[in-house]
């Protein structure tokens, strides 16, 4: 265990924070005034030390937790500026697990402050920051008036709910999607609705107990102890609950004397001594916080993933196409839709004409390997008539933006009430890896038949990223059908390789991929010729930001 020392130098002034709403609610260390702040809280602002001076003002009544990349905001919408790299190999599985650190301490000892100066100073996108006031346990009613009249104990490792903290930490930790409660410190409760989040490079999982766990410390890759006065942790627990949760002086004295100091005592303070950095200070001390972010930067380097894309178009020559694949039946009708989308001559409005009755043929045919069962209706004249429903609970559709989004009317035309979600997969220009930067997927899609749409398909990297990420979302892997109008025999092996229980659908396959892996014979920039956009000189079958299809 190292015990990093106080920092020498002036404390370099700290980042502002993002908007409200965007921290959970233990966020520790704030010295600014809030608006309709009780005069208690108010006459406590000069106890403090200064810290961050100049952020916002930000209230909080419910805990959350943020997944935040690194973004651009503008008065109309937001821009992400890095996507998260691979996670997983060639074979579809998770290559490394996310690097998890542990943030532990005392009530108000500054832990969510230094997870976001952590966050801020390692500058990688897709960092999950998990509190673990997110998990208090639900109280029952007698358990309710107690908390109402401050005699009942949330310091104590009974309040959490370490079984629903582990499973979640350990989904978080294999890269799959989770659920985490939303807790109401004002009325002592969970919300009804529950936060998603997913897509960890980094997990921060800071809380009181955070190290009260033997199993939840198998999870921690990095333990850290935040050691800060207990005057100072005292002072801001009374300015945090008097202006934010609206209780009264003597009621948070009562609280801290009778459960949060002997609670820190017996059970905190003890777990000391299994961090492997104790920061005192908490966030005024840069130092550590310095080593830390070179220590995790250090660690993300090892884990990380590097894609050799001309080994992957090699893998698979010379092998028959996979079971998992159909291809529409090339009637005349079908070939001579397919010479005027190929053909460079082909005004726009006949390009989009036509790759729309394609869409259309592709999608019902895609629709036969639904499953269906039996059933019986009647008739008008009153007889039955044998024939055949469909025996799932219901479809979604899933584009690849942004060419995936013009197969999403006529997927809309054939299935009523069909429900949407979307992806944004592009490629990192240095490194030529896909690149994760968007996802909305409809909650509750695990129950579903998936629809994932791209209108061409190269190399499969980005098909393999977004299949990657629907079964993070536990959507099985046989309930997931792609759909292309265009597909390389490279990109069929990818993905048919990777998820060899993926059915693969697609109107045509063409032989070859060229050196910068575009299509050959092929179709073109799908994008640029349906939306009328300026054209990659070089004929790219990729779509805008040049996702590898």
């Amino acid at each position: 265990m190292a015990a990093l020392p106080a920092s020498a130098e002036a404390p370099r002034p700290v980042p502002p924070p993002p908007a409200a709403g965007d921290e959970p609610d233990r966020l520790e260390g704030k010295s600014e005034d809030r608006s309709g702040g009780s005069s208690n809280a108010e006459s406590l602002d000069r106890l403090l030390p200064p810290v961050g001076a100049g952020r916002s003002p930000r209230k909080r009544t419910t805990s959350q937790c943020k997944s935040e990349p690194p973004l651009l905001r503008t008065s109309k919408r937001t821009i992400y500026t890095a996507g998260r790299p691979p996670w997983y190999n060639e074979h579809g599985t998770q290559s490394k697990e996310a690097f998890a650190i542990g943030l532990g301490g005392g009530s108000a000892s500054g832990k969510t402050t230094v997870a976001r100066m952590i966050i801020e100073a390692l500058d990688v996108p897709w960092v999950v920051l998990l509190s673990m006031d997110s998990f208090y346990k639900v109280l029952t009613r007698q358990q309710q008036e107690q908390a109402a009249h401050n005699n009942f104990n949330f310091d104590h490792p009974d309040a959490f709910d370490f079984d629903l903290i582990i499973s979640t930490l350990k989904k978080l930790k294999q890269g799959k999607s989770v659920k985490v409660p939303i807790y109401d410190f004002t009325t002592h409760s969970r919300k009804k609705d529950w936060k998603t989040l997913y897509g960890a490079n980094v997990i921060i999982f800071e809380g009181i107990m955070a190290f009260a766990d033997k199993t939840l410390l198998e999870l921690l890759d990095m333990k850290i102890f935040v050691d800060t006065d207990s005057d100072i942790r005292l002072v801001r627990r009374l300015r945090r609950d008097i202006s934010e949760r609206g209780r009264d002086i003597e009621g948070v004295i009562k609280q801290y004397n009778k459960f949060v100091k002997p609670a820190f005592d017996q059970y905190i303070q003890p777990t000391m001594r299994v961090a492997d950095i104790v920061v005192p200070r908490g966030s005024g001390n840069t130092v550590a916080i310095d080593l830390i972010v070179q220590h995790v930067h250090s660690q993300l380097e090892e884990r990380k993933l590097r894609w050799d894309l001309a080994a992957l178009a090699s893998a698979h020559q010379c092998h028959p196409l996979p079971r998992t694949l159909s291809v529409l039946k090339s009637t005349p009708q079908v070939r001579g839709m397919h010479t005027i989308i190929r053909d460079r001559e082909t005004s726009r409005d006949e390009f989009i004409f036509y790759s729309k009755r394609l869409m259309r043929l592709l999608i019902e045919h895609a629709l036969s390997f639904l499953p269906f069962q039996d059933c019986v209706v009647q008739t008008p004249q009153g007889q039955d008539y044998s024939g055949k429903c469909y025996a799932g609970k219901q479809i979604t559709g899933v584009s690849i933006l942004r060419a995936g989004e013009t197969m999403e009317p006529a997927l809309r035309a054939v299935c009523k009430d069909v429900r949407i979600g979307t992806i944004l997969i592009q490629t990192n220009q240095l490194t030529g890896e896909p690149e994760l930067h968007y996802l909305r997927l409809p909650k509750d899609i695990s129950d579903d038949h998936v629809i994932l749409m791209d209108c061409t398909v190269s190399t499969g990297a980005a098909a393999m990223m977004a299949v990657r990420v629907l079964l993070d979302h536990d959507v099985p892997e046989d309930k997931i059908f792609l759909l292309s109008l265009l597909m390389a025999e490279m990109g069929v092996h990818s993905v048919a390789y990777a998820f060899p229980r993926v059915r693969i659908i697609t109107t045509a396959v063409d032989k070859r991929v060229n050196d910068l892996f575009r299509i050959i014979p092929g179709i073109g920039n799908f994008g640029d010729r349906y939306f009328g956009t300026d054209a990659v000189p070089d004929g790219s079958d990729e779509e805008e930001g040049g996702s590898v299809g």
